[in-house]
């Protein structure tokens, strides 16, 4: 995918207001970790993740959602009428029926001739959502799009550290470590035509690609109340994925890696980051990691890091950026950007 006239014009980012340590995780399954002999201290070592934030108990998804994306449309200069599609991508939703976008378009204030969906793939959501409102904006069928989403990890680590406590199994350990590495966090993603007036710096979307290994969709699985991650094999098969989406973004836009100034990765680790850089032949001083102090925001992740790579000046005006993303299913999306 290519496109002529897509630009990122802002990136909103709320985050939780709770932090959360790893050693106070570790101290709420301390049974676990006395039944195995594992020393305090591993989540972080084995995660790079010294803490994340929650959000407050009951906090609502939408409420998030619309944060984040009124800080992006006052960045980008736009009101919420100038939206031609409205697109909540989080994992965390907050029910079944009707779309979460729908609550974040109300509190909002968009207009009848908005479109307004959900759209769900992992963590990759928001960037599958990015896609789609540039393909319309490509197609000339809308001037600007508004991707957000909101991420919730205080449920979901509460229900596993019941279920740790209760299963102190080495086995069970493996398969929930992951899980303790979630941070929350909320994001909006203004993308428009480049029509709209404005002093503000627009981010040209160059464009993206993307390869799926399906064939791996259990590694990873988040059901209800329960997630399990085989993270040493989602490692394994999502570097491999990564390797070749990498060389089929360089491809698709005509450019050599080291064309590229900087890359945003997804934020899950230390492990992860470095298995991916390696495998892509990236300098680890061209990336910029947030998940020492963030955790894994899911869909809001790498959007976050951009912004506040943005924020300290580490992206630079006509940077050539690369996104890379990668969810559990498995499938992966890379996307180029110039700054």
């Amino acid at each position: 995918m290519k496109y002529n006239k897509v630009f990122i014009d802002a990136i909103g980012y709320e985050l939780g207001p709770n932090v959360v340590t790893s050693s106070e995780l570790e101290k709420r399954v301390q049974p676990m970790l006395d039944a195995l002999h594992i020393p305090q201290g591993q989540l972080q070592a084995l995660t790079g993740i010294r803490e994340r934030r929650w959000w407050d108990p009951g906090f609502p998804l939408s409420e998030g959602a619309a944060r984040a994306g009124r800080k992006a449309l006052a960045h980008a200069g736009l009101q919420p009428a100038d939206l031609g599609a409205l697109v909540y991508a989080g994992v965390c939703r907050e029910h079944s029926e009707p779309a979460t976008a729908t609550a974040v378009a109300a509190l909002l204030g968009t207009g009848p001739r908005t479109a307004v969906y959900d759209l769900s793939n992992a963590c990759l959501g928001v960037q599958n959502g990015m896609l789609d409102i540039a393909n319309r904006i490509e197609l000339g069928q809308i001037r600007a799009g508004l991707v957000v989403s909101c991420e919730s990890s205080r449920e979901i680590n509460d229900s596993m550290i019941a279920e740790m406590l209760r299963d102190k199994s080495f086995e069970n350990f493996r398969l929930s470590i992951a899980t303790l590495t979630g941070g929350s966090g909320a994001v909006g993603v203004v993308l428009t035509d480049g029509s709209f007036p404005g002093a503000h710096r627009r981010h040209k979307l160059l464009g993206g690609t993307y390869r799926a290994a399906c064939e791996h969709h259990k590694l990873c699985v988040w059901h209800r109340d329960h997630m399990f991650t085989d993270a040493t094999a989602a490692l394994k098969h999502g570097t491999a994925l990564g390797r070749d989406t990498w060389a089929s973004l360089l491809a698709e836009l005509n450019l050599r890696a080291e064309d590229f100034n900087k890359t945003v990765c997804h934020q899950v680790g230390s492990t992860h980051r470095k298995s991916i850089l390696e495998a892509l032949g990236i300098p680890e001083e061209k990336d910029f990691p947030t998940f020492e102090y963030l955790g894994n925001m899911g869909t809001a992740a790498l959007p976050a890091a951009a912004a506040i790579a943005d924020e300290r000046e580490f992206l630079r005006p006509d940077d050539t950026v690369a996104f890379l993303g990668i969810g559990s299913g498995l499938n992966t999306i890379m996307m180029g950007v110039k700054w």
